[in-house]
């Protein structure tokens, strides 16, 4: 049926009303509610311009059938208390009531129904609703996460919601183009656009309600939950049937936050020293002390190396220090390698000195129950202006500043890719994936407890640091989502960030009134938002690894083409599949195209995409068509699947390949170029050779050269160069 007249408009001009919200609000906080009563609700939404049906609030029989005669049609009648969340549980609705009489009656049975429910409810009245048909039924929702605060929702609503599962969450506010941008973003997106010659839905005004709620629950933090569930969208608007809002009157606290520029100056200190404290310094071989010191004297550290240690004179070489207050000049950073029962005190002294950076590699603290201990730390430090990395870290290293700060074996291959790991053993995990493919790296560093600099902290050095190109990172949670999204959003613009979220539960079992907070219980708000920060994923640990070593091998695609070449054809349809995965598109051959390939492939092979040369041919072929896939400019990726023969052999393969790029990129045609190749052991050091001469390509696996190229375009489409 058509909406009457009073219906909401979904007018996009409608100022909103903050002082109404504000004074619904402070009026249920102050009477001690958790939530909302439903004609409360639709006064929220009225004064933020969400559209509702039209209603009334009955407190007897006469009551509910005149506002059902005003509104006319059929109508929902609902309990009315502060009492009662879950109405329909309490068999406090009833929809699609027709007449007087059957108005009468269900307003008798729902009173009926509330009393048994909860005989001490207090209980309001029946809301009397126009009922609202036809469309499709959608839930908009928000919640509090525990890591980046206001969440909004949106997804398939109704009954099913719970059991279908298919929604997405960004973090709130939301503009209208970041709301529509959500509605194509869940599974049932074509149902929307409308299916089987059915009516697509007013996207635009359910985008409209979309961020009309997250601009409400932004400003105003005391609603924990919100749901409009279901939303009935249709082509001639979109209206929120059902309202429920859940309150938290409780303290909210603010992380602590530094600007860019103070951020900038701590984090430049620390990773490029003038002069490095140790702090527990030892010349007993064993003693973390001493390997700290052992690694920076042997990895050639050019800066100033002081050992502090109250029972030595000199400690390999180096004179030893009493305390950190007796040392002579500036120190940029005080390395810790003494038991955490002296790492407070030692703060406080360090910060006297004016050392901006403290580096904790001691544990003891909040990961082994010393809660107290560890806030005891963190008061100590801000009250000293001392930035803390860790506690419970195995150190950190700055290869371009030869600087290797850990008890843990050196590294010194210097590149461009920046790693960091909240976990020690995930540390020497990435240390040795390092040493074994000869990744250059310009930093490893270990984050630990966070007491402090995390994640947002290292990402603004690793982007204005010129020897950093892409940056990775392992992590068990985030300390301040939002600022960490802020963060990655304007670093992804120009270096791609991969990153492992370790742990799927991020809320785990936490019960949830609403259904928005049942759906944000598990790892799909991690999965959506870090989507919406520009980061990249990595679904494992050596897909991380991987993905860092390869984007920045890869050139950034100029478009969405992507053609696979291969010698054997089942080596094509898996690639294929891989495609199809990583959300890579297979060009659709044009006729001309697929003709030129044709001159170089024998009658028996395939053209098409992917294109099979057959696995007899012999270099020339292979040759022939790459080249034209690197000169055709409609094509922007190739993939190539190459099969071991004795006709064309493992390193044949990997030096014409090689050859051929290279002379592209010698006429500046540069595309990404990805390689799987099967075959004996050969074609392991094939694959090293490509890798060399910048051809991402491994043996024995079609997954994941295409994931490492699906990764880059992940990355370039978020970063707004596609």
């Amino acid at each position: 049926m058509t909406a009457t007249a009073d219906a909401t408009t979904t007018d996009t001009s409608t100022a909103v009303d903050r002082d109404t919200v504000r004074d619904i609000l402070d009026k249920a906080l102050a009477e001690g509610r958790e939530s909302l009563t439903a004609p409360e609700g639709r006064r929220v939404c009225t004064a933020y311009g969400i559209p509702t049906p039209g209603e009334g609030l009955a407190t007897g029989a006469d009551d509910a059938v005149r506002i059902a005669e005003e509104l006319g049609g059929p109508v929902v009648l609902k309990i009315v208390s502060p009492d009662i969340l879950h109405k329909t549980e309490a068999g406090g609705v009833k929809v699609g009531v027709r007449g007087a009489e059957e108005v009468r009656a269900a307003f008798g049975e729902i009173l009926a129904n509330a009393r048994a429910y909860d005989a001490d409810a207090a209980i309001d009245g029946v809301q009397v609703q126009q009922m609202l048909t036809g469309g499709q039924e959608v839930i908009v929702g928000a919640v509090t996460d525990p890591t980046f605060g206001k969440v909004v929702a949106f997804g398939l609503g109704g009954v099913l919601v719970e059991v279908l599962k298919d929604v997405t969450f960004r973090m709130a506010p939301v503009d209208p183009a970041q709301a529509r941008a959500m509605l194509d973003d869940i599974a049932a997106a074509e149902i929307l656009h409308g299916v089987r010659g059915g009516d697509a839905v007013d996207a635009e005004a359910l985008a409209d309600v979309v961020s009309r709620l997250s601009l409400l629950v932004t400003d105003f933090p005391q609603i924990r939950e919100f749901d409009l569930n279901p939303v009935f969208a249709r082509p001639d608007g979109a209206w929120a049937a059902d309202v429920r809002i859940l309150l938290d009157n409780g303290e909210r606290h603010e992380p602590v936050r530094y600007t860019q520029e103070e951020i900038l100056a701590t984090m430049t200190r620390l990773m490029r020293p003038r002069a490095v404290a140790v702090i527990g310094a030892s010349a007993e071989d064993g003693k973390i002390g001493n390997s700290v010191m052992r690694n920076l004297i042997n990895g050639g550290y050019a800066g100033e190396i002081f050992p502090v240690n109250p029972k030595a004179d000199e400690i390999l070489g180096k004179k030893a220090y009493r305390s950190v207050g007796d040392i002579p000049g500036e120190v940029d950073v005080a390395v810790f390698a003494v038991p955490a029962r002296f790492v407070v005190d030692a703060v406080a002294e360090v910060g006297r000195k004016g050392i901006p950076a403290a580096v904790l590699i001691p544990s003891g603290f909040a990961e082994t129950g010393e809660v107290e201990l560890q806030e005891k730390l963190v008061a100590t430090a801000q009250e000293h202006g001392v930035r803390l990395l860790g506690p419970n870290i195995y150190g950190y290293y700055s290869t371009h500043e030869d600087l290797c700060a850990t008890f843990c074996t050196p590294y010194d291959v210097r590149g461009g890719v920046a790693l960091t790991s909240q976990s020690g053993g995930i540390g020497m995990a990435i240390l040795g994936f390092a040493r074994t493919t000869g990744m250059g790296v310009s930093a490893i560093v270990g984050l630990g407890n966070k007491a402090d600099i995390d994640e947002d902290d290292l990402l603004t050095f690793f982007e204005s640091d010129p020897n950093t190109t892409c940056v990775a990172m392992h992590l068990e949670d985030l300390k301040d989502g939002r600022s960490f999204v802020d963060t990655a959003q304007r670093v992804t613009r120009k270096k791609p960030v991969v990153v492992l979220k370790a742990g799927r539960t991020a809320m785990g079992a936490r019960a949830a009134s609403s259904h928005t907070g049942a759906l944000a219980g598990d790892d799909k708000v991690y999965d959506d938002i870090l989507r919406q920060a520009g980061v990249v994923r990595a679904p494992g640990l050596n897909d991380m690894l991987e993905y860092a070593r390869g984007l920045p091998v890869l050139p950034t695609p100029k478009g969405e083409n992507v053609v696979i070449i291969t010698g054997a054809g089942g080596s094509g349809v898996l690639l294929s599949d891989a495609c199809v995965l990583n959300g890579l598109d297979l060009m659709d051959i044009p006729a001309d195209l697929d003709e030129a390939f044709r001159a170089f492939i024998p009658p028996f092979g395939a053209a098409g995409n992917p294109i099979d040369i057959t696995g007899g041919e012999p270099p020339s072929t292979y040759e022939a068509t790459i080249r034209l896939g690197l000169e055709d400019p409609r094509i922007h990726a190739l993939i190539l699947g190459y099969w071991h023969t004795i006709v064309t052999p493992p390193m044949v393969f990997a030096e014409l390949t090689s050859r051929v790029v290279a002379e592209a990129r010698a006429k500046g045609i540069d595309k990404p170029v990805v390689a799987s190749l099967a075959g004996d052991t050969e074609v392991e050091r094939a694959s090293e050779h490509l890798y060399r001469n910048g051809i991402v390509a491994y043996p024995y696996t079609t997954e994941m050269p295409v994931a490492v190229l699906g990764a880059k375009y992940r990355w370039a489409r978020a970063a707004g160069l596609l």
